[in-house]
């Protein structure tokens, strides 16, 4: 990898945390789009890698929004960026192992879209919101669709329009974070949760994200998925630990099993 912005460490089981230090606000930059990219082709295939962690060098920032200076002025380029933007993100989401989002700093606009993207959102210092109406503009990379599905239509038509900024417990309050912590504590505690994670069964974890995400399809089509997915567990070496564990009367121990994790 050619990472420009983007700092790697890889921690015990197989998490993987990525430090995202592009000064002075972590704009959703070509450069920081491109190392996303990076990562998520680097390690969404390597079996290694059973958690990511994505967090931020700089305290008082998660992730801004977009550069509006880099942006396109014509409207073909501008759409052109921002479905590029739109299947990064759609990437990151259909990852098939946990993502989480260590957010201590303001994630706002784009950065909001970003950790809207990642599994889980674990939130301390900032604030957390899509802000772009209050720049006359909308969300672009995916905003208006997660948000709505994941609170509601009417919560996200007040956040959305308002341009409201939250805080992590605010944030909590509405389920647009998962857990709210002591501002500067984000990275730890979602080092605890993402060797949580890393300790399970991190393949049958990618399968039912399949599934989860395939809810938004018609009930029949969904039961297909979710059908598909589950005769792939059922078959994996992971599903014979488990089942094997149980019924030893013992503790499953996926890590021994590390699975090729692939799409």
């Amino acid at each position: 990898m050619d990472l420009k912005v983007m700092e790697i460490e890889r921690l015990d089981n197989g998490v993987v945390t990525i430090g995202i230090n592009s000064p002075p606000a972590n704009t959703l930059s070509a450069a920081v789009q491109s190392d996303i990219q990076q990562v998520l082709e680097q390690f969404g295939e390597d079996s290694n890698t059973r958690v990511l962690v994505f967090h931020s060098a700089n305290p008082k920032i998660f992730m801004a929004g977009a550069d509006l200076g880099s942006m396109g002025s014509s409207e073909g380029g501008m759409g052109e960026g921002v479905k590029f933007v739109q299947d990064l993100f759609n990437q990151l989401e259909s990852l098939n192992k946990p993502t989480i989002a260590a957010i201590d700093g303001h994630a706002l606009g784009g950065g909001c879209e970003f950790a809207l993207a990642c599994d889980f959102r674990v939130m301390g210092g900032g604030t957390i919101g899509l802000t772009e109406v209050t720049l006359g503009l909308i969300p672009g990379a995916g905003g208006t669709q997660r948000l709505t599905k994941l609170i509601g239509v009417a919560k996200a038509k007040e956040l959305i329009l308002l341009g409201t900024r939250l805080s992590a417990q605010e944030a909590q309050a509405v389920g647009l974070v998962h857990r709210a912590v002591e501002p500067g504590n984000a990275l730890q505690e979602s080092l605890k949760l993402a060797q949580q994670l890393a300790a399970g069964a991190i393949e049958t974890m990618g399968l039912a994200k399949q599934a989860i995400a395939a809810a938004e399809l018609p009930l029949e089509e969904g039961l297909a998925v979710e059908r598909q997915a589950f005769v792939k567990a059922v078959s994996s070496p992971e599903a014979r630990e488990g089942v094997g564990a149980f019924m030893q009367k013992r503790k499953p121990n996926f890590l021994q099993v590390n699975p090729t994790v692939s799409k």
